[in-house]
């Protein structure tokens, strides 16, 4: 049996059920999905502002969960906040949902797009996408201009405003996968999925997945090198908790 941890970077705990719900989901039967939201920092994550602020929840999360013996992690915000000093920190595995479903996209795709939230998160989304080599994998790039929290709301305005996006992307952008660029969007990847006959794709699911590959590889994040233990520091102020 494998423990999971799945984290979402801001303090939202609405949005950390359903990132819970879709991972468990996914999960073979013998995986534990123990789902957590950052104690401290932003309710949602929409700039590279509260990105460096959800960075240091990650790793206080990371931490704890090092210390109750977890095999693996997900980071799941769609900018893979605090992704590499995770890696640095953590005992097992850390995979961010936007590399998951962009290696996952281009498995079962040549070209895919990308339909996020606000315009401004587009900017992050292009930096991720040349940071992990996907550039010229992707189509293009959308959003439904609703913040996060739009998801959660009830109204299922910011839903409809997803899957009317996707059509227009497969009818436009030459497509043939789509990345749900937030983890708010958890839920409509399958249904999306079997309306619109083409793979849509959740990174929580994605990551949890390639955890759970890892973890049965016996494979986790090399230390040696830049990903090696973190040098050990006296750290003071807000940051003492973490030496």
């Amino acid at each position: 049996m494998s423990v999971i941890q799945v984290i979402n970077p801001n303090t939202s705990d609405a949005m950390t059920a359903t990132i819970a719900a879709a991972a468990r989901a996914v999960a073979a039967p013998g995986t534990e999905i123990i789902a957590v939201s950052a104690a401290q920092g932003v309710p949602s994550i929409e700039g590279h502002f509260d990105e460096a602020i959800a960075a240091v929840g990650v790793l206080e999360q990371i931490n704890r969960g090092k210390a109750q013996g977890v095999d693996g992690h997900v980071i799941a915000c769609f900018g893979d906040p605090g992704l590499l000093a995770a890696r640095e920190l953590a005992r097992g595995p850390v995979i961010g949902i936007a590399e998951a479903a962009m290696h996952m996209a281009t498995l079962v795709a040549t070209r895919f797009t990308v339909v996020t939230t606000l315009p401004r998160t587009l900017v992050i989304a292009r930096h991720l996408l040349r940071q992990y080599g996907f550039e010229h994998h992707c189509a293009a790039l959308h959003a439904i201009d609703l913040p996060v929290l739009a998801l959660e709301d009830g109204s299922g305005l910011a839903q409809e405003k997803v899957r009317q996006r996707c059509i227009q992307a497969l009818r436009e952008d030459g497509c043939g996968a789509i990345v749900l660029g937030c983890g708010g969007m958890a839920s409509l990847a399958r249904d999306l999925t079997q309306e619109l006959g083409v793979p849509i794709i959740d990174g929580v699911s994605a990551a949890v997945k390639m955890v759970e590959a890892l973890i049965g590889l016996g494979l986790s994040t090399s230390k040696q090198g830049d990903l090696a233990w973190p040098l050990r520091k006296t750290m003071t102020g807000a940051f003492e908790h973490l030496n």
